[in-house]
């Protein structure tokens, strides 16, 4: 209900859970507290003792399809959480199976479905009786609703900014009466509460060590990215040999050119004519439109033939593309780019822009979170114009009346459109670079166990961004790096 909301709509679960959910979870505690008040005797299976006894039977068969239910809504819902948290950059990358083409929110998660099963054994091979297993739901239930009531409150001041008063008289009311009940199960941490909490250290520490990690990775990338002096110091052939053909090289970065690049040029003998930095990125929305996915900026001039490529994917996404409608999509992108950076060149009197103006990138609504991981969208999508009922204004993805160019221009265009298209047919090779970091001899210890072990050992054994291409082994190139942290 709260967390699986991709296989029902949001006001189907509203009005499911005002409707029918909440008036039966009242009728069932209500009537539990009236037993209670004249049996007092009964407070162990409260719930059984008052069905009348004609009623027991159909009640205990319900309760069990409801149990079943529970726990397939549980496992689906922790696909889906582990999904998002990952498109975050707060969970490891794990392999993720989508069972339906219809439904992209129907997915499954091979280890999380064992891990669930490993855990479910423990715990009930852990349990004595029913209190400890009741002590335990109750401390896990009551942590989600303290939480719960910590990020309606985040809401409220930053996205809803209600008024102040209004704030803190919800949080002194709710939170209030919620630790007032965490504090009277406190007491029963060592009578089955505590596997609960271990299991949450577990998976707080599993996340905090993949963010940190991935945080220090990325502000390491950023800080040795290459310098545009360098660049132009090499020249347009960067100081090697330039062969026919597209190199694709994937990286975390949106701005600058990354470090593994210039290992690229000092490991290999040749370099491609034409060079695409490919920066894959989620962004908050459930699907970005295939039209809208790509965004272009030149990174050199234009004899480097040197481009910058976002492509974005909302959390809900599918990334099944094949690598050859992937590769064709990007490459009429491009053109549409090189096209409409011509018309706009033309319109302007200035065209200072011919150089490395990457700062503006995709415009002022860039978001980029410290690990490098959420992308904020960088041009309104399609939702967001539908939703205000404005035209769409789009020139790389709309058919608009294209202003005439001088000949001069139209001329370098048509050249530059040439030389994409037979470097597209010199063939298109993916330059994947592996950067990894390990902590400074002069590190604290703690740091030296958390990056040299902790986060090796997840990063070793998840899975890794060439897991979801499909590339052949033939259009792969790959270079490992080791950053120093």
């Amino acid at each position: 209900m709260f967390a699986d909301l991709c296989y029902f709509s949001v006001r189907s679960v509203q009005l499911t859970f005002v409707f029918l959910v909440l008036p039966c979870l009242l009728l069932g505690y209500l009537g539990q507290a009236a037993y209670l008040m004249d049996n007092h005797a009964g407070a162990e299976q409260s719930f059984f003792s008052s069905i009348p006894s004609g009623a027991f039977w159909p009640v205990l068969l319900i309760a069990n399809i409801a149990a079943l239910i529970a726990s397939r809504a549980m496992t689906t819902a922790t696909f889906s959480c582990i999904k998002q948290s990952t498109a975050l950059g707060c969970f490891p990358r794990l392999k993720i199976i989508h069972t339906s083409r219809k439904f992209m929110g129907q997915i499954y998660i091979p280890v999380i479905n064992w891990f669930l099963l490993v855990v479910c054994l423990v715990f009930v091979c852990s349990i004595s009786s029913n209190t400890e297993m009741g002590n335990a739901y109750g401390i896990a239930e009551l942590g989600v609703m303290m939480m719960t009531t910590v990020l309606v409150t985040i809401v409220m001041l930053l996205i809803w900014q209600i008024n102040i008063v209004i704030v803190l008289s919800f949080v002194v009311v709710f939170l209030g009466i919620e630790l007032t009940f965490f504090s009277s199960v406190l007491w029963s941490v060592g009578d089955g509460s505590w596997i609960i909490l271990v299991f949450a250290i577990i998976m707080f520490f599993i996340m905090f060590v993949w963010n940190y990690g991935s945080k220090l990775k990325y502000e390491t990338e950023v800080k040795q990215k290459l310098s545009m002096d360098l660049m132009r110091e090499l020249g347009c052939n960067l100081g090697t040999i330039r062969a026919p053909g597209i190199g694709l090289l994937y990286n975390e970065l949106v701005k600058g050119i990354p470090a593994i690049f210039g290992h690229f040029l000092t490991t290999l003998p040749a370099i491609h004519s034409m060079i695409i930095f490919v920066c894959i990125k989620y962004v908050p929305v459930p699907v970005v439109p295939q039209s809208e996915r790509f965004l272009f900026r030149r990174v050199c001039p234009k004899s480097y033939h040197i481009f910058r490529c976002i492509a974005r994917y909302g959390y809900k996404d599918v990334r099944k593309e094949n690598h050859q409608t992937f590769e064709q999509l990007l490459i009429e992108s491009l053109e549409k780019f090189i096209r409409r950076e011509a018309q706009e060149r033309s319109l302007e009197s200035d065209g200072d822009d011919d150089i490395d103006s990457e700062d503006d990138l995709s415009c002022s609504r860039v978001l980029i979170a410290p690990n490098g991981s959420v992308y904020s969208l960088g041009a309104p999508l399609l939702a967001e114009y539908k939703e205000k009922n404005e035209p769409i204004s789009q020139p790389s993805t709309s058919e608009e009346v294209k202003p005439e160019l001088p000949a001069d221009s139209e001329q370098s265009l048509e050249r530059e459109l040439s030389f994409i298209r037979k470097a597209k047919e010199s063939g298109v090779v993916y330059l994947l670079g592996h950067g990894d970091i390990r902590a400074r001899k002069d590190s604290w210890f703690i740091k030296k166990l958390v990056i040299n072990y902790f986060y090796a050992f997840l990063r070793k054994n998840c899975r890794r961004g060439i897991a979801n291409l499909s590339v052949p082994h033939s259009n792969l190139m790959q270079v490992g790096m080791t950053y120093m942290v």
